[in-house]
């Protein structure tokens, strides 16, 4: 038996690569056969997922959080010119801050920071994973930071996201998980028509009409405008780097895991993805937790295991080898 193993990371407790292996690791011990293909989509855990699958080297930059703080992010760079820029080290909602965490203010200069540095460096396509920001401000921090920086000398930019927000709905969608209450809200989301406006007129592109373009509080709208860049389910994009196809003729089976199944699973996560891409072939489920109420959700799973420690990924491993048929729920 050949399983794919294909988790994303348990958010803030295990990154992609140390669940596969660890699952991997029960696969094996079991005497089946094992390949680690650990994914992202564009959130949290998507640049060690794309400076594995590039085999790009990280870079540390100095820069700013969203609220001005002194930050080191790194980025990746590879030997073709690609650059991997994962918006959560410079403008991420979890980064530490000495003053206050005002949702008005946070800013996306300091990514801003980040792609100038690798487009000076010599990158031709950057790489931006949109997830995790504490931001919402349409990406006009960024573009200051660029252009007080002399630009991106023409390198293509592709936002790779997990949401098709549009623009002006991105402070009501995202504001409230970022500590914006009500009145915030609706201040950020005039702020954002307005920024919208403004686009329209000095770069002649509106991101309204536009899916995606609300990721990480408008910064993919912003870079849409501006630079022109691609907006990308990040999912489908690391399956398609990852040559994940092709993996998949080659397997029996199929791993996946996060750090807790719900609803919001397939609503384009990499999970989603992944059940899209497997047709008739068994796919299971190893995550840290399971929603009480998935409904007919969890019956797109051949089984679903909850293991929240590196011992119990590897037993659950070992249990898929074991079993004939669907592993328990």
């Amino acid at each position: 038996m050949t399983i794919l193993v294909a988790p994303d990371s348990f958010k803030g407790t295990f990154t992609a690569a140390e669940v596969s292996a660890h699952i991997a690791a029960g696969i094996r011990s079991a005497g089946g056969t094992a390949v680690e293909l650990p994914v992202a989509d564009g959130g949290e855990g998507t640049f060690e997922v794309l400076v594995r699958g590039l085999d790009a080297r990280p870079r540390r930059i100095s820069t700013v959080g969203p609220w001005g703080d002194a930050v080191e992010a790194a980025i990746g760079l590879t030997d073709d010119g690609t650059a991997v820029v994962e918006l959560a080290f410079a403008s991420g909602l979890n980064l530490p801050s000495a003053g206050h965490r005002d949702p008005m203010t946070a800013s996306t200069y300091g990514t801003g920071v980040l792609m100038a540095e690798a487009a000076r460096l010599g990158a031709r396509r950057l790489l931006v994973a949109a997830g995790g920001s504490a931001t919402t401000d349409g990406g006009a921090g960024a573009i200051a930071a660029i252009e007080e920086r002399g630009g991106l000398s023409g390198a293509e930019v592709v936002i790779l996201s997990d949401v098709t927000t549009r623009f002006a709905d991105a402070a009501r969608v995202f504001g409230p998980q970022k500590g914006a209450g009500e009145a915030a809200v609706d201040a950020l989301t005039r702020r954002l028509e307005l920024l919208a406006g403004r686009f329209a007129v000095q770069y002649g592109r509106d991101p309204r009409p536009v899916d995606r373009t609300g990721a990480a509080g408008g910064f993919s709208g912003g870079m849409w405008a501006r630079y022109g860049a691609r907006l990308v389910s990040g999912a489908d994009y690391v399956l398609d780097l990852l040559d994940f196809d092709a993996q998949l003729t080659a397997c029996t089976a199929v791993v996946v895991g996060e750090g807790r199944l719900d609803s919001q699973t397939g609503q384009g996560k990499i999970i989603a993805a992944v059940l899209a891409r497997c047709g008739t072939k068994p796919v299971y489920a190893v995550v840290g937790s399971v929603d009480a109420d998935l409904g007919g959700y969890a019956d797109s799973f051949a089984g679903i295991i909850v293991a929240g420690d590196a011992a119990a990924m590897a037993a659950a491993g070992a249990q898929l080898v074991r079993t004939t048929g669907h592993a328990p729920r």
